[in-house]
């Protein structure tokens, strides 16, 4: 698999309308259920299907998304990312809110207030860029 089948994978859900737990591309998916989806559908992870509220990162301190990712992901420094690579932002109490990167800065998040899936710019954004982030790879080697 390489980087770019899961861009390719990844710009086929923009537009796709936020929803809570869902993921079905065209239809309803969330910031945790996009990457999900992608990956899986690339072949770079299983089926995941966490369970979770849509509040759980405003009442709790566990790293419950984090725990995710890093089943099947390292953690990366900024210099190192590229394309399909996964961002992840501290929003609430923790670390909860995920994009995947599409060409650094950019990145194709789920975004409740945008509606759906969209571009956002790391950079650019003050949404993203006033907020911790983690980068993390699920390719070998880099």
């Amino acid at each position: 698999m390489t980087r770019a089948d899961v861009v390719r994978e990844a710009l086929r859900w923009e537009g796709t309308p936020y929803h809570h737990r869902a993921r079905l591309r065209g239809v309803g998916v969330d910031c945790a259920m996009l990457p999900a989806a992608v990956y899986e559908a690339v072949g770079l992870i299983p089926h995941v299907a966490p369970d979770y509220s849509p509040q759980w990162m405003l009442h709790r301190d566990e790293e419950q998304f984090l725990g995710w990712i890093t089943r099947y992901a390292r953690e990366i420094a900024r210099e190192r990312l590229g394309p399909g690579d996964l961002a992840i932002w501290k929003y609430g109490r923790c670390y909860s809110h995920a994009a995947i990167v599409i060409a650094p800065p950019e990145v194709l998040h789920a975004v409740i207030r945008g509606g759906g899936v969209l571009r956002g710019n790391i950079d650019r954004d003050e949404e993203l860029r006033s907020r911790p982030v983690k980068f993390f790879t699920l390719f070998e080697g880099d």
